[in-house]
């Protein structure tokens, strides 16, 4: 063998390992110097706000009866009142049918109208 290859052999060999170390040592001094604050600090507090606040929503709509669409007369009742009101008028089918299906065209008919409002140009 050649000195002077092996002098370049071990040259690229060092000179690669100092590198890898000066690599390693900025990546430490970068990631222990800078304190990035999390992303997600305070988005679990907002998301258990939110979801209370859909929960609450969701337990009013299914406890409380309510107006789903006051122009058409349709309403929201709760589960127990609507479970009384089917097992009562289920006692004679033919009618409940009858009822039901009417109810269902009431419920898809098209909305009424409204006049619209006049131009404050005209």
């Amino acid at each position: 063998m050649n000195h002077q290859n092996v002098n370049r052999a071990s040259g690229a060999a060092i000179g690669f390992v100092i590198a890898f170390v000066i690599f390693i040592a900025l990546i430490a001094i970068v990631k222990f110097s800078i304190s990035v604050p999390a992303i997600d600090a305070d988005r679990g507090a907002a998301i258990s706000k939110s979801l209370a606040e859909i929960r609450k929503t969701e337990n009013n709509a299914l406890v409380n009866p309510g107006w789903i669409d006051e122009k058409r007369g349709i309403v929201r009742l709760p589960i127990e009142t609507a479970m009384q009101m089917a097992e009562r008028e289920w006692q004679n089918p033919a009618q409940a049918r009858a009822d039901l299906i009417a109810r269902a065209e009431k419920a898809a008919a098209p909305a009424p109208k409204t006049a619209p409002k006049p131009s404050k140009f005209e």
